[in-house]
């Protein structure tokens, strides 16, 4: 089993603490200010089958934006020690979810080169009061410093809500494949994880 990792994030903007289990599901807490936030990394957690504690203020009272950026960083950051810390990883991770309506996926890529494509035409703008066009800044901020290349594609679908959960409900899907730790010499191992023989 590989040990959780703890990241604190203080800014002027934000303060976030997070704590990630990769390996053990379960305990999951979340305290954002932001409900339908929070109902998408419950979801995300769930999925992915890994403990995740988040709490986090910030100035709410501008523009959520920046908080959710930066949960983005703080959980990238925690992945990307996942890699530092746990060794090799099987790399590849791909999911597709449907609910009612909407078909989302994702597929990533554990290869220290940040990359993000996104595809998401929500139809309705805002779930609850919560501005769907943040999502993007959430995926671009995880991808930068996760460092993976990272494709979340809502396929399609008419209700933002439903679009946007299947979405969170697969990127935990593929994480929990991508960050499956990997044996040294084994597919996907140490020297399996890049022809290059390094990622």
């Amino acid at each position: 089993m590989r040990e959780a990792i703890t990241i604190t994030r203080k800014t002027k903007e934000t303060q976030i603490s997070l704590r990630l289990d990769p390996d053990r599901g379960g305990k999951i807490t979340l305290s954002l200010g932001l409900p339908f936030f929070e109902h998408m990394l419950t979801a995300m957690a769930i999925h992915g089958g890994f403990g995740l504690e988040i709490s986090g203020t910030g100035d709410l009272d501008v523009d959520p934006h920046h908080l959710v950026e930066d949960v983005g960083l703080v959980l990238g950051q925690a992945f990307a020690e996942v890699l530092d810390k746990g060794g090799a990883v099987k790399r590849y991770g791909q999911f597709t979810i449907p609910m009612d309506d909407a078909l989302s996926e994702v597929v990533i890529d554990v290869c220290r080169r940040p990359y993000l494509v996104y595809q998401a035409g929500f139809p309705q703008t805002h779930c609850g009061e919560f501005d769907v066009c943040l999502f993007r800044e959430f995926f671009q901020a995880f991808a930068n410093k996760a460092q993976v290349n990272l494709h979340a594609i809502c396929r399609y679908g008419s209700n933002s809500h439903h679009m946007a959960e299947a979405l969170f409900k697969a990127l935990g899907k593929a994480l929990s494949l991508a960050y499956r730790p990997a044996e040294a010499g084994s597919e996907g191992g140490t020297s399996g994880m890049s022809t290059k023989g390094s990622i």
